[in-house]
């Protein structure tokens, strides 16, 4: 399945962010961007581990998601922290930036720091931080994606328009 950006808009529009913010933040760049590379940097190579295979597009639709995410100065701020938790472990554990070792490596890392079974707590431990922070934002963005919320059979994610008809139908088989 073909993750584009329009899925990206749709999940930031199940959140409350709006695309007009999307559109102006990618015209006139961010404030502070080596950091906010970085942040893109290590999604998009979580997301290559966690999402399904069958998902593609996905370095396109982490950005676009992260851009209307970034907006939020306090969370933004939290992606940055557990970013950096996250490269640190992999610094001291693997001898490289986390974006930069192989897919096994990655997800291996991901579950040796416990961010496969931690609570999500967005100021809690490292593990806990990396799952409120990368995990479950890409899940979240997955998901509540029209093309992510079929591979879970959500015909119909919240924050997605589908009109009355799709209230009375039943999901396709």
């Amino acid at each position: 399945m073909e993750l584009s950006r329009r899925d990206a808009m749709a999940a930031l529009g199940a959140l409350g962010v709006g695309a007009a913010a999307v559109g102006v933040r990618e015209r006139t760049g961010s404030k502070d961007e080596e950091p906010e590379a970085r942040v893109r940097e290590t999604l998009v190579a979580a997301a290559e581990v966690v999402y399904p295979s069958e998902v593609s597009g996905v370095s396109e639709f982490v950005e676009t998601f992260l851009t209307g995410r970034l907006d939020d100065d306090t969370h933004a701020e939290g992606l940055r922290a557990a970013v950096s938790d996250l490269d640190d472990a992999a610094t001291e554990w693997y001898d490289g930036r986390f974006s930069a070792l192989s897919p096994a490596d990655r997800d291996r890392l991901l579950r040796e720091i416990g961010a496969d079974t931690a609570e999500e707590k967005p100021a809690g431990t490292t593990a806990e931080r990396v799952r409120y922070y990368v995990v479950n934002e890409l899940l979240l963005a997955l998901y509540s994606s029209p093309t992510g919320g079929k591979l879970v059979d959500i015909e119909n994610p919240q924050g997605h328009p589908g009109g009355i008809e799709s209230y009375r139908q039943g999901p396709e088989v």
